[in-house]
């Protein structure tokens, strides 16, 4: 089968490769479309350091299966689904008490683990979902959104909150379009118009361009002086973070799904005094997964403005080339596998 494999930073081949031995409990998946994630990039790039290589990439996937073994989920072949890509140890201090999102030794598929751009993988059936009559299309922007629909619940959002969301990326509109379900002020921020109009498009109450504009002076205007409910890091830059915890109201909460290398200084007095809930999040769980599915079905939430382009197989350099320099137009790409 083919399958697309990094096989150096900045280096992209498209290689046959042995099928996938389907172990007991495991159900055979003709892939139709894969995202490319940020982390995806990052491997190609050479800034992802969890990565190994060679690497086939992709985790943000849809598939058709070919076969899978009798289950009580109702699950048969020819059924379009998607999957969680997070494989977690189930021995760790971690999994014993449930966080399994958060395996001290997880293996996302695409990064610690062989993904899915190639023709066909091999799932546990506990890790497959039904689509519910979803697009492939759709299906393959799953796993995304549920990233960002976890650390928005650990907000607890409540309808009269405001949010801030600084960080305009597939992520933060995603995280937007989470926070938009549970109330209707809410704020964008970021550096590019191109994703701030995405951002309006979406829904935000207000966007903010912090390259001409002063965050702190909007917030006060916006808040009444008071300070966001609700901040969320989409970016991974100190920048970013500190601007959660200037605009963040007292007693406010601050979730952090940028995954950022540089440290960051500052007097950690201030969180004291605010008196700061500051969450980090990782991966998702198989409730968002299926919450999201069904928020999508029911027409609540429109994924598929998040898609920029759809790329062949055979074009997949393009593809990556084209998000490592991505000036702000693009958001979502998805490379097309299988009919």
């Amino acid at each position: 089968m083919k399958a697309i494999v990094i096989s150096e930073p900045n280096k992209i081949e498209i290689r046959d490769i042995p099928m996938p031995q389907v172990k007991e409990g495991e159900a055979l998946l003709k892939i139709k479309y894969v995202g490319i994630c940020g982390a995806d990039v990052a491997s190609f790039t050479g800034n992802q350091p969890f990565t190994t290589y060679p690497r086939i990439p992709g985790h943000e996937f849809s598939a058709e299966i070919v076969s899978i073994p009798e289950n009580h989920k109702g699950l048969k072949a020819g059924d379009i689904v998607t999957c969680n890509p997070y494989f977690n140890c189930g021995d760790c201090y971690s999994c014993e008490r449930g966080f399994v999102n958060c395996c001290t030794d997880n293996q996302t598929m695409g990064v610690q683990r062989d993904g899915a751009f190639c023709e066909y993988v091999a799932m546990p059936v506990d890790r497959i979902y039904s689509g519910k009559g979803l697009s492939a299309e759709e299906l393959a922007l799953i796993e995304p959104f549920s990233i960002s629909q976890h650390a928005v619940s650990r907000a607890e959002i409540k309808e009269t909150d405001s949010v801030l969301v600084i960080g305009a990326g597939p992520i933060g509109l995603f995280a937007l379009l989470a926070a938009k379900q549970k109330c209707k002020r809410i704020v964008v921020a970021d550096i590019l118009d191109n994703r701030l109009a995405l951002a309006k498009e979406y829904g935000a109450d207000a966007v903010v361009n912090t390259k001409t504009q002063s965050l702190e002076e909007f917030t006060k205007e916006f808040t009444n002086g008071n300070g966001f409910d609700v901040c969320i890091e989409a970016c991974g830059a100190p920048e970013t973070f500190l601007g959660c915890i200037e605009n963040a109201a007292f007693a406010a909460n601050i979730i952090l799904i940028g995954n950022g290398k540089r440290e960051t200084n500052f007097v950690h007095s201030v969180i004291l005094k605010k008196e700061l809930n500051i969450h980090g999040s990782r991966n998702a769980l198989k409730n968002d997964f299926i919450n999201n599915i069904d928020l999508v079905a029911s027409g609540k939430a429109d994924v598929m403005k998040m898609v920029s382009g759809v790329y062949d197989i055979n074009d997949a350099l393009n593809a990556f080339n084209a998000l490592a320099n991505n000036d702000g137009t693009l958001a979502k790409l998805l490379i097309k596998i299988g009919d």
